[in-house]
């Protein structure tokens, strides 16, 4: 299936079906334009909690707020026509219980419009996933590295390097898939142990640094269009965004300080009626009285 075989935006069970079919393209994105511009390459759009970094400056998700999430999950969704949108729950909003989170993501659901949501946890939180699924809120699932849990982590560790480590993984990604939800994200794990994920689930698997054998790719925008100063090693960069805005910048900055810019054609010019003088005439200064002279 391509995102242009329907004429509809997609929806959470048309990307499920594509495991099996062919990968499925997947980018962050946080403002109208950029999801415009992916819509139309993308079959999902994730509004990352990941924004607190690249957008905000924080350096963990953790102070991400449901209100930052509605806010770039309404841009992305005007800007988006086709592509699913998934909206990251942030850290404090969804772990304390299910009637808790059901609360919170309808929320997001209702104010953004969105597609579904995504929940970071695995066997601790398949209850919770099947409580929204069962209530009308897809889920896609987040298990491996999972960045709101670094303080709990020690880190952004990649996992899944021992085999030792391999079974609580899969485990999680199978119990989150029995509770519902229509694909698993897949951060920062070993390749054999997502290879093995992904072989043993009926759902996608989206990878993050996890591999070619995940049933499709997800990054971080700004990351793979090197805008951001530091990235994973499991990024590419496939473009230099951030080399082309910093010499835009300087001409710009160049250009106004030399008075080069702006140029006649940047300005505006009056419009008169035909007939009339091109320039008004010189100001004159306020007129005075004369002072009255007083009477003896």
């Amino acid at each position: 299936m391509s995102v242009h075989s329907v004429n509809r935006r997609l929806m959470a069970p048309d990307i499920s079906a594509l495991k099996g079919d062919r990968p499925i393209v997947a980018l962050t994105s946080y403002h109208a334009h950029t999801a415009a511009i992916a819509d139309k390459y993308c079959d999902m759009l994730l509004v990352g909690d990941s924004l607190g970094m690249v957008m905000h400056g924080y350096e963990t998700t953790l102070p991400v707020t449901m209100d930052m999430m509605v806010v770039h999950g309404r841009a992305v969704v005007r800007g988006a026509k086709r592509a699913l949108v998934v909206v990251d729950m942030p850290f404090g909003t969804y772990e304390e219980s299910p009637s808790v989170a059901f609360r919170n993501c309808a929320h997001v659901m209702k104010q953004t419009d969105c597609g579904a949501v995504k929940l970071e946890g695995g066997r601790r939180m398949a209850e919770t996933i099947r409580y929204l699924v069962d209530r009308g809120i897809p889920v896609m699932a987040h298990v491996g590295l999972t960045p709101q849990s670094i303080n709990v982590l020690g880190g952004f560790k990649t996992q899944g390097r021992t085999r030792a480590e391999w079974a609580a993984i899969e485990e999680d990604a199978r119990v989150v898939t029995e509770a519902g939800a229509f694909s698993v994200l897949l951060e920062a794990i070993a390749a054999p142990l997502a290879a093995r994920i992904t072989a043993s689930i009926p759902v996608p698997t989206i990878g993050i640094g996890a591999s070619s054998a995940c049933d499709g790719q997800i990054l971080v925008m700004e990351d793979m269009l090197g805008l951001s100063p530091r990235v994973p090693k499991f990024v590419k960069k496939f473009g230099a965004v951030a080399t082309a805005i910093e010499d835009a910048i300087k001409s710009y900055a160049e250009d106004v300080g030399s008075r080069r810019f702006p140029e006649e054609q940047h300005a505006y010019g009056m419009k008169e009626p035909e007939g009339a003088p091109s320039a008004a005439p010189p100001a004159q200064g306020p007129a005075t009285k004369k002072p009255k002279k007083l009477s003896t």
